[in-house]
């Protein structure tokens, strides 16, 4: 009886130390340590691992690598530190020193070529040389030498990855760029408004009183220069055409006399006086014929145009645009009486326009003539870009502000007058190494991020950015030159990231 009480005892103090084994074994963390998403079982080459979709943990929350009595536990540490590897050794559940141990781990990143990772001993375990970047998905291989015998292991974590080929990425609304060197400026929004070009606007005004009677154009009208408008009969046109005939034909018959004078004083025929009182003559009737000209030019009428309306056109005075526009405002109508100062059309030339914008006193000084400057209207979602023609030089005493203004091409007339636009005033203009869309940036756990393609795969690149213009943005660290990312759809990206519940565990 006391033989089987011995034997029983002794079995269950046996079970007791494996159990405990197996504790130390599968202890919880005293540290903190990174799992960072493992994919897979990691595999010991020349030796067992854990059974397939199992990670086994050491005692200070690592992933726990052996073979045969071997084993090491690396585990990514961050406590108060940039993240870097840390690595316990055992030989039969016992700590080793790490002294007595050569370590390697390499990192295969996608994108990216092997990253290579020395160990040095420190207290109780080995210290990773350099930091792991995020993020941290990749695939390791660890090599560890240890009393002449090599050990070797592989295996993969995964974070903020996705596997989406380009047919389901194109069905997503998902684009994909390049990130490379890009102009980049830094901007002053300023508020503005579209005008006439007041250099191009014409007030046409008949300069005679008269009636109307034909109205060619009407408002909204496109005109060429030299296209009938209206026309006018006018009482004083008829005076001043009658005059004009008439000092013609004094002109006329004051050259002859002058002419026959002049023969008959050569052939000593008639006296000199007689020649000079003829040339006298004439220079009048010449003086009083151009000043009536001069009158009918200041009309836009000329010599021929008198005479081509003869006799029975005297009172007929036709009015023609001054330039090729769009008629704005019209101030007549059939039989209407007008003064010879009256704005009748008004004539507007749209194939440029100014965009006139409001500045304080505090953006004053950054708002020089000939700076580039960009113009965007919500309304139309349309925008042209152009420079600074005009800076005004006073501040107006009720609006305390002042106006500068730039002229646009508006071939097609989409910029119209009244309509409110966004000024950018660039200010300073530098080209980057590498900037991507901005459209392209997402956040993801506490970091700015940008997804690179890789192949089949998106995968986060936490990245550091510097200035914007609001359509790009630097790139100053996390993301290299000649990189291909996503832009439009990016955010499809971000939330089947969610949905898979991407995680970053410690």
């Amino acid at each position: 009886m006391k033989s089987r009480t011995f034997l029983i005892t002794a079995g269950i103090l046996a079970a007791g130390v494996v159990l405990g084994g197996l504790i130390l074994v599968g202890a919880k963390p005293t540290a903190t340590a990174d799992e960072h998403g493992a994919k897979e079982a990691p595999h010991a080459e020349g030796g067992k691992g854990p059974g397939a979709g199992e990670t086994a943990k050491g005692p200070h929350g690592g992933r726990l690598l052996s073979q045969g009595d071997f084993a090491v536990e690396i585990a990514i540490f961050e406590q108060g530190v940039a993240p870097e590897y840390r690595v316990h050794v055992f030989e039969k559940a016992k700590p080793v020193a790490p002294t007595d141990v050569k370590l390697q781990v390499q990192l295969e990143r996608l994108g990216a070529p092997p990253e290579m990772i020395g160990f040095k001993a420190e207290k109780d375990f080995l210290r990773g040389d350099h930091e792991i970047v995020e993020p941290h998905s990749f695939k390791v291989t660890l090599a560890a030498e240890y009393k002449g015998q090599s050990y070797r292991w592989t295996y993969e974590q995964e974070e903020g990855r996705l596997r989406m080929d380009d047919a389901t990425a194109k069905n997503a609304g998902v684009e994909v760029k390049t990130a490379g060197p890009m102009k980049i400026s830094s901007t002053l929004e300023l508020s503005g408004e579209i005008q006439f070009n007041q250099d191009r606007v014409a007030h046409v005004v008949p300069r005679l009183a008269g009636v109307v009677v034909r109205s060619a154009k009407n408002l909204g009208d496109p005109v060429k220069k030299g296209e009938l408008l209206a026309i006018l009969e006018s009482q004083s046109l008829a005076d001043l055409k009658s005059e004009h005939l008439a000092t013609n034909k004094r002109l006329e018959l004051a050259r002859t006399t002058f002419e026959r004078e002049k023969r008959l004083w050569e052939e000593k025929i008639s006296a000199e006086q007689d020649y000079l009182s003829s040339r006298h003559a004439l220079s009048e009737a010449e003086i009083a014929h151009n000043a009536v000209e001069q009158k009918l030019r200041a009309l836009g009428l000329n010599h021929e145009a008198v005479m081509r309306g003869g006799t029975d056109g005297l009172t007929r005075f036709e009015i023609y645009a001054p330039l090729d526009g769009v008629v704005i405002e019209k101030h007549l109508a059939l039989g209407e009486a007008v003064k010879e100062d009256a704005s009748i059309f008004t004539i507007a030339d749209l194939s440029t326009v100014w965009a006139e914008m409001t500045i304080y006193p505090k953006d004053l000084n950054s708002v020089k003539l000939g700076q580039k400057v960009a113009v965007r209207a919500a309304a139309l979602n349309a925008a042209a870009e152009g420079r600074v023609a005009y800076v005004g030089s006073l501040v107006g005493e009720q609006t305390r502000s002042a106006k500068a203004r730039v002229t646009l091409p508006n071939p097609d007339r989409s910029w119209r007058p009244g309509l409110f636009v966004t000024v950018d005033l660039v200010q300073d203009e530098r080209e980057v190494p590498v900037a991507v869309a901005v459209d392209a940036v997402q956040s993801f756990r506490d970091w700015k991020v940008v997804f690179g393609r890789y192949g089949e795969f998106f995968e986060v690149r936490p990245v550091e950015l510097g200035r914007s213009d609001g359509k790009w943005i630097e790139v100053v660290k996390g993301l290299p030159a000649g990189a291909r990312y996503a832009t439009a759809g990016s955010f499809v990206l971000k939330a089947d990231l969610g949905k898979a519940g991407a995680s970053h565990d410690h």
